[in-house]
């Protein structure tokens, strides 16, 4: 799965009131391919009365599958598609996340665009 936790993303394709939103990814499911979206997908909880706490109506960010969202590119700031870049740092070799139209358009190469 190439969306990490913390990543923004566009939401694509769901409910109308959420689509074409972009916020940031809370948790991530591989198992499932789902993930938790800041404010999307809300739901309304109601937790049952106990001897401590009083009955509560909570909102609750429920899960929704990746291919329903796309990554924005922290460069143009648009959703897209993602390019996987491979860097070999002395022993070890590490994979960066890139839209190919932001690097073309810079024309730097891929260890200016690091994202630490």
């Amino acid at each position: 799965m190439k969306i990490r936790k913390w990543d923004l993303v566009q939401v694509m394709s769901w409910k109308s009131q959420d689509k074409w939103k972009q916020a940031k990814v809370l948790n991530v499911n591989t198992k499932e391919w789902k993930i938790v979206v800041e404010w999307i997908n809300i739901a309304t909880k109601h937790i049952k009365k106990s001897w401590t706490n009083p009955w509560q109506i909570i909102k609750v960010e429920k899960a929704i599958d990746v291919s329903n969202v796309m990554l924005v590119c922290p460069f143009t700031k648009k959703p897209t598609r993602v390019w996987i870049v491979k860097i070999e740092e002395k022993w070890k070799s590490k994979n960066y996340r890139f839209s190919k139209n932001a690097v073309k358009e810079l024309k730097k190469e891929a260890k200016e665009f690091i994202l630490k």
